[in-house]
């Protein structure tokens, strides 16, 4: 595995807890108090955020073991800039929520330039995958296990 510094460990650090935070001030206290219930996209979304923040916080102690979520975060705003905001500007139809929203995904230009790339293309590309089958168990011996 390629040698990640201590320095990039602490700037990914950094990303983990400013996204905890960030959506520690601004989802957490709809999550906790909200006096209607949600729609389904706004549950969904509340939910989703809620869940990544709490992965952030772990990603502050594994700053490795937690980078697919900040693949994640990164895959999704880029499709996001790319599909919707995008086609608006280009059509000019660009309004207030896709703006705002576009400025949010603007954190995200970050991740690329901290990711340790080597690491991740060693670990999540080069490295072997985890088996399918169970080893050393032959086809015929699976087929009699089963009820």
């Amino acid at each position: 595995m390629p040698h990640v510094s201590l320095i990039r460990l602490y700037l990914l650090r950094a990303v983990y807890l400013t996204i905890a935070v960030g959506l520690a001030l601004v989802v957490w206290p709809g999550v906790l108090r909200h006096a209607q219930p949600w729609g389904l996209s706004q549950g969904v979304v509340k939910c989703m955020l809620a869940a990544f923040s709490l992965l952030c916080v772990i990603g502050i102690r594994y700053p490795l073991q937690l980078l697919p979520v900040l693949l994640w975060e990164m895959s999704w705003k880029a499709l996001w800039l790319l599909l919707v905001a995008l086609p608006a500007w280009q059509s000019g139809q660009m309004d207030d929520g896709i703006a705002g929203t576009m400025f949010e995904c603007a954190f995200a230009v970050i991740i690329p330039l901290l990711m340790p790339w080597r690491y991740v293309y060693a670990h999540y590309i080069r490295k072997q995958g985890d088996r399918w089958l169970e080893s050393g168990v032959s086809s015929a011996n699976r087929t009699r296990a089963l009820p």
